[in-house]
């Protein structure tokens, strides 16, 4: 009887393990074509692109180690550098605008009106617009001659602009561009304050918080993980500013919309600097890396988590 248990046992077990082993094949296989293309389409291609930071390919020829004379060539690079001033301008002034409008958006479309969802829709259809449509229709916007921009300045009786053709407006219409598609942005933000506890806001209104008390003490830090993931959201698109630019002005007007990845591109896939170009690449990735983590360190002095004991 007690040989009968003790081999009941056993076999329960190999059972247990045949079981377990089929569940782990069947969720690698599962997860096999994510696994495939993860490895196939990202991390070979970035493997390869690290391996040709360090040589010299014109695709052409076959690539030549050539050290760190990629990374000496950027410190000497006029261009390198306006294309990085020019993505860092527009990071810096585009970014905190970018998400103070979509929580203002946001704000306005948290209201209980009559036709509430068109208006919703109607602020969320353009960031679905392609970027080459949305860079043609701004193109026909900020045109000087006859563009709408122009036509509503000079109704209103004010200066007109040279827009995407003047160096000194360029990175600014850019920026006015891009509040055109903070669909998304408003979305999450949406989502957030129809997150936020009625109750909160009834006892402020109770101890005698204002509007703006109640959206600075209450609102503000129930919304501040969504403030920081829009962020660190926007400020990678930001870094990656490209189709509008490409389409819109190719760099131009003297250099003044020439961003980081454009020139990348060009040095890429216009001189044929494959090697140049991947330093390039992975300069930026870093670049972003570092603006990201700096973001999540900071984000423990004021990012309000509910249940968070360190947050009083």
């Amino acid at each position: 009887m007690a040989l009968n248990s003790i081999q009941a046992r056993a076999i329960a077990r190999r059972r247990g393990r045949s079981l377990l082993f089929r569940e782990k094949v069947d969720g690698y296989v599962m997860i096999a074509p994510w696994l495939i293309g993860l490895v196939v389409l990202t991390a070979g291609p970035m493997l390869a692109s690290a391996a040709l930071a360090f040589t010299n390919y014109d695709i052409l020829t076959p690539p030549k180690f050539s050290g760190t004379a990629n990374v000496e060539r950027m410190l000497g690079d006029e261009l390198f550098l306006t294309s990085l001033r020019n993505t860092a301008y527009y990071t810096f002034i585009g970014v905190p605008l970018h998400v103070a409008v979509a929580l203002g958006a946001a704000l306005l479309l948290n209201t209980k009106v009559t036709g509430i969802r068109f208006y919703r829709t109607a602020f969320y259809m353009p960031s679905m617009t392609p970027p080459v449509a949305n860079a043609l229709l701004w193109l026909w916007i900020y045109n000087p001659d006859f563009g709408l921009a122009n036509i509503v300045l000079s109704t209103l009786h004010l200066p007109t602009s040279k827009w995407l053709w003047d160096k000194n407006t360029a990175i600014p219409s850019f920026i006015l561009m891009s509040l055109w598609g903070l669909g998304s942005q408003m979305i999450t933000f949406l989502a957030g304050l129809q997150n936020v506890p009625p109750q909160l806001h009834e006892a402020a209104s109770i101890d005698g918080a204002g509007a703006l008390q109640r959206f600075r003490h209450v609102t503000l830090p129930m919304l501040s993980p969504i403030v920081l993931f829009n962020t660190i959201i926007a400020v990678i698109g930001s870094f990656q500013v490209f189709t509008t630019a490409y389409i819109a002005t190719n760099g131009g007007p003297e250099n003044a919309t020439l961003f980081y990845v454009l020139y990348l591109y060009r040095n890429g896939f216009e001189y044929f600097k494959m090697g140049y170009a991947s330093a390039l690449a992975w300069v930026l990735f870093l670049i972003v890396l570092v603006f990201t983590l700096v973001q999540f360190k900071l984000s423990n002095r004021w990012v309000y988590y509910e249940g968070d004991l360190r947050k009083g």
